[in-house]
């Protein structure tokens, strides 16, 4: 099918969304697109009736009027409608959405979509949405920060949906192709990471260790998911959701840095080396975050976290490479939980800094 051109609609936005806006913003009829794409007239029919469908979505509906141009030659009746209709949320921070920003983000937002129980909420009231998953104490715990045009532009690639969009609060689930999408982005991330792209994105090589922690990344029970079932001799949880969040922080901006390929043996050179993507200024923030909090910790505690709480280590894992002794490697980590939940406090705030 022929891409039509669209100068004023962003590369990233499908085929289908595209005819769709040019038959009922533009006024383009079905068979005139259907002659540029070298169609039946059916098939671009059956996508306007689609997107249309689609509209009672609210990131699918406040994306299409966001794309919406402020100004057509001759408006259709819909093009009418849709300028009355309340503005659609942009993103707090300005930046346009481009195809390297979604990927980029994506990338972390499908990973959290992938754990266990996690959803996307979305409030209709509030510009950005929120990844969230239930935690053991049946409590529900925040995982991710998603910028509201990053989230519309996701549902537009039907990467997420939503099985009640006229619920108050929107709660969006992964789909077959948000999984496929997380694949094609994972493999494209480890040959970055790797080197081993030649520029044009064909590759010949993969990279060992971007396959291994690609996978505890998108892993479906981490150690600290685990250790946080776990009750002590009163029948109390042996993590508190305080220190379980602490953790779910600290691995967030673990990931947002891109380490380098050798993380698991000197963390902090893997952090500081320059890499592909690492002069982004969120790159570097969280970097920083980071390296603050496991000086802070200090060695013994620090390496507590990092192995079971970003590198996603198993607990005997960790224990063994540390030379702890049996069964101890538990301990340890909630001590180091603890002191990094006052080092955010201390940092931060209670609260932590507000986003979205």
């Amino acid at each position: 099918m022929q891409h039509i051109p669209t100068p004023d609609i962003p590369g990233w936005v499908p085929d289908h969304i595209r005819h769709y806006l040019a038959h009922t913003v533009g006024g383009t009829s079905i068979r005139a697109l259907a002659r540029q794409c070298d169609v039946h007239p059916s098939t671009i029919m059956r996508q306007v009736r689609a997107c249309e469908m689609r509209r009672d979505d609210p990131l699918i509906d406040a994306a299409l009027r966001a794309l919406t141009p402020v100004s057509v030659s001759q408006p259709s009746t819909e093009s009418r409608a849709m300028s009355h209709a309340a503005p659609a949320r942009h993103a707090t921070s300005g930046v346009p959405v481009t195809q390297g920003r979604l990927d980029r983000e994506a990338l972390h937002i499908l990973r959290r979509l992938c754990e266990p129980g996690a959803v996307m909420a979305v409030a209709r009231d509030m510009d950005s949405a929120v990844i969230v998953r239930e935690d053991p104490a049946g409590g529900t715990l925040r995982t991710a920060v998603v910028e509201a045009d990053i989230a519309q532009a996701m549902a537009l690639q039907n990467w997420v949906s939503c099985a009640d969009p006229d619920a108050r609060i929107a709660r969006y689930h992964i789909t077959g192709q948000g999984r496929t999408a997380l694949r094609q982005l994972t493999a494209a991330d480890e040959n970055r990471a790797g080197g081993f792209s030649d520029g044009s994105g064909d590759t010949t090589e993969g990279s060992a260790f971007g396959n291994v922690l690609t996978a505890r990344f998108i892993a479906a029970e981490t150690p600290l998911m685990g250790l946080s079932r776990r009750r002590d001799r009163d029948g109390k949880p042996f993590l508190s959701k305080d220190l379980v969040k602490a953790g779910e922080r600290l691995r967030e901006d673990f990931v947002l840095s891109r380490p380098g390929p050798d993380a698991a043996d000197d963390w902090r050179d893997a952090l500081t080396r320059p890499g592909a993507g690492t002069s982004h200024p969120g790159v570097q923030a969280a970097r920083a975050r980071v390296l603050a909090a496991l000086d802070d910790l200090g060695p013994g505690l620090q390496d507590a976290v990092l192995r079971c709480c970003c590198l996603l280590e198993g607990l005997e894992t960790t224990e063994q490479r540390m030379g702890w002794s049996a069964r101890s490697g538990k301990i340890v980590l909630r001590i180091s939980l603890q002191r990094l939940m006052r080092h955010y406090e201390e940092a931060t705030g209670k609260f932590g800094p507000r986003i979205g």
